[in-house]
């Protein structure tokens, strides 16, 4: 039987090829596929066939009709392909003209630096944690020791959503989060968007990514936090990178300090960007205070630990010598197609 089929399978090959190439318009190419390859057409009729036939037999009578109709199929597309280039119609390709290349998107500059801190921290023991960007007052204040009549919460407190619901002014309330669901050690680095009642210039944004990390367990001294961020500092900027701490105020943190690192456009000499110091601010860092530990159910007779938080935009500027924080958010792709990698 299989022999039978694969005769049937040449004459249609050899009759359905002079059918097509013989039709001389569109309607008698269309007639030409529906009675050869068409849903009713002969060369369905044999495939319907196949589920008479043996195993090894199906295979071999399966594997010559698909090679007859690719043929047929070919045989129509360079017909109907001839057809329409003697009516004048089809798409007209001008082979004189330049090619346009294809515009190919980049990883934003600030995901980036984003990233690659988080590969840092990992490499150091931290855990990637993300939370949500519309946060309590509970968790955005309360539980961070910063209740909203106290001083530190007027910069913050603006961008409500509704009755006790804001967007929240910084990752900490993922740090809360963490603490509520998981028993010490932990050691975590948190990336997100935040909301703050900054104006836009050029160091500034109202709407800004931040990045904070939290380490809590026994024994975790200030010396285990400078040693974390100045080793973080060598790895990200560079070995021959200083780092320098000055004393700060954080509600969360006692003691606090603000981290600066030597300025990476102008190799410390002082400039715009650094304001001349030779020193650029980039982060806030501190031991967490114990009214912190004791919300999150913790014993801060028996934990200790630090955290710090920064942000990646002014970090970015720092590894690109980007001198205005705007440029990052104007969406220029002049500007944007420069970080290709």
């Amino acid at each position: 039987m299989s022999s039978n089929l694969l005769e049937a399978l040449g004459r249609i090959e050899h009759e359905g090829k002079d059918a097509i190439e013989r039709a001389s318009a569109a309607e008698e190419l269309e007639k030409a596929r529906v009675e050869w390859v068409g849903r009713k057409g002969r060369l369905t009729t044999i495939l319907r066939e196949l589920g008479g036939l043996s195993p090894e037999d199906r295979r071999l009578v399966g594997a010559e009709a698909n090679r007859v109709k690719e043929v047929l199929n070919a045989i129509l597309e360079g017909r109907e392909a001839a057809l329409l280039g003697n009516q004048g119609g089809g798409e007209q390709i001008d082979l004189t003209l330049p090619g346009r290349a294809r515009w190919r998107g980049v990883v934003h500059p600030v995901t980036r630096v984003v990233d690659e801190i988080c590969e840092i921290f990992q490499g150091l023991g931290f855990a990637r944690v993300a939370g949500p960007e519309v946060e309590t007052v509970e968790y955005n204040f309360t539980r961070l020791n910063t209740p909203l009549d106290h001083p530190a919460a007027d910069m913050h407190d603006t961008f409500y959503l509704a009755d006790g619901v804001v967007l929240r002014t910084h990752t900490s309330p993922v740090q809360a989060r963490v603490m509520e669901q998981f028993k010490p050690p932990v050691r975590v680095i948190v990336p997100g968007t935040v909301y703050r009642r900054d104006p836009f210039d050029a160091s500034h944004a109202p709407a800004f990514e931040q990045l904070e990390g939290l380490a809590v367990d026994e024994g975790i001294t200030f010396v285990d936090l400078k040693a974390t961020i100045a080793e973080f500092a060598r790895r990200f900027f560079g070995p021959e990178t200083r780092t320098r701490f000055r004393p700060s105020f954080f509600p969360f943190t006692e003691p606090s300090a603000e981290v600066d690192v030597s300025c990476q456009i102008c190799n410390g000499a002082g400039c715009g960007a650094c304001k001349r110091t030779g020193w650029m601010e980039i982060m806030g860092a501190g031991m967490v205070d114990p009214a912190v530990f004791e919300a999150a159910g913790y014993d801060p007779e028996r934990y200790t630990g630090f955290a710090f938080g920064m942000g990646p935009a002014r970090i970015a500027m720092q590894r690109y010598r980007i001198r205005d924080i705007r440029m990052l958010y104007e969406n220029d792709v002049r500007f944007l197609e420069q970080f290709e990698p």
